[in-house]
């Protein structure tokens, strides 16, 4: 049996090795468009802000290790560009010659992540905004507070990453202010238990723009000028964190179904409408546990149960995933 995995971070990388731990001899290759595999979304703020000091931390296995350890072939820097389901075939791009080539597959999973939404604003292409996905974005951000040596900085979106960005930008001796557009950080909060929130960030000397947009974005010589619906706001560098969208062109493109937000429809099994294909992580819709209705909550801990539950059923252990708690 011959496994593909586009994807190598939460979902993928764990499906990888759970394939690994139930079948010693299929053969498995995990293609991701990124130089880096198996690393902590969740960690990334903090390397940022000096708590966590050394950059391995952030990667809990590298391409030569992961294949040392469950001997799967791992190609980094190789971009799943099309997927052909008559012929069961992957077309990839290798990012580092820019030739393409054709991997057949038994069985396929995807697990190509969400990207970071970009707001139409005026002035986001300035060299002074960054947005935070991956670790080139954090070394990006890194190097930038290093050699640039900012006072400021403005982080739109208060949900999960922005509110750890402005505490570690805080850490990292920056002023910082969050500009968010509800009226209360982290959405799937209740506002009154929320207040917690707003109450932990302003001991920590953060300023909250609540109920107030960005409008423009303007560069001058010294820095920044922000636009907001409620007046403008000087800053040295400014994070984007509107939130993230499901990076499916190439299912929708295969005619794997998606949804109107452009996740992955599966079922229990982790499987989609298209035969000998799974898809898991944050492209896919999942049932929140609660209401059961369908939904988008991208996160890590959900990603690496379905990475698991696909590996199971391709084994042909027939494992069903219970839903998202988002908790």
């Amino acid at each position: 049996m011959k496994v593909v995995i586009v994807g190598g971070v939460a979902g993928g990388a764990t499906a990888a090795a759970r394939l690994r731990r139930l079948d010693e001899q299929a053969e498995i290759l995990l293609f991701e468009r990124g130089e880096y595999i198996s690393f902590a979304n969740c960690g990334l703020p903090y390397y940022i802000g000096g708590e966590i000091t050394e950059k391995s931390n952030l990667t809990l296995q590298t391409p030569e290790s992961f294949n040392n350890r469950f001997y799967v072939d791992v190609r980094v820097l190789n971009e799943a560009i099309s997927i052909d389901v008559q012929k069961k075939t992957v077309l990839i791009k290798d990012l580092t010659s820019d030739k393409t080539y054709e991997e057949s597959y038994d069985k396929l999973v995807l697990s190509p992540g969400a990207a970071p939404i970009l707001p139409n604003i005026k002035g986001l292409d300035s060299s002074r905004v960054f947005t935070l996905r991956n670790i080139p974005d954090t070394m990006n951000i890194k190097r930038y507070i290093e050699t640039r040596h900012p006072r400021s900085a403005i982080v739109v979106g208060g949900g999960y990453i922005g509110v750890e960005m402005a505490e570690n930008l805080k850490s990292a001796g920056l002023d910082v202010t969050i500009v968010e557009l509800s009226d209360h950080l982290i959405a799937p909060l209740d506002f009154d238990m929320a207040a917690d929130v707003h109450r932990y960030i302003k001991e920590k000397g953060i300023r909250l723009e609540l109920n107030n947009g960005v409008t423009a974005v303007r560069e001058t010589d010294t820095g920044l000028i922000v636009s907001l619906q409620n007046g403008e706001r000087n800053a040295d560098m400014l994070i984007l964190s509107v939130g993230v969208r499901p990076d499916t062109a190439i299912a929708k493109d295969a005619g794997i179904n998606v949804n109107d937000r452009g996740s992955i429809a599966v079922d229990r099994h982790m499987q989609t409408n298209i035969p000998d294909i799974y898809a898991v992580g944050d492209a896919i819709q999942v049932r929140y546990y609660i209401t059961k209705e369908l939904s988008f909550i991208p996160l890590a801990g959900p990603a690496n149960k379905q990475g698991r539950i696909a590996a199971d059923n391709i084994c042909g252990i027939m494992s069903e995933y219970e839903g998202t708690q988002g908790s």
